[in-house]
């Protein structure tokens, strides 16, 4: 389970592409809405999952 400590770091690198294509798409028809929203949740996933791995790590150590 050593992977979950660098997996919740995939979710920023989501956030950083999402708010790009938003950027990118503010001057098109279609709207940059659903990119930002995106890009919102992956960054609460993001610090969702470190809390639950700290978590997990806190219970691992004092069973």
């Amino acid at each position: 389970m050593n992977y979950l400590k660098y997996t919740q770091y995939v979710y920023l690198v989501f956030s950083l592409f999402f708010i790009y294509d938003g950027i990118t798409k503010m001057d098109s028809e279609q709207g940059p809405w659903l990119s930002f929203i995106i890009a919102g949740v992956s960054v609460f996933m993001f610090f969702f999952r470190r809390r639950f791995a700290k978590k997990f790590d806190d219970n691992k150590k004092n069973p």
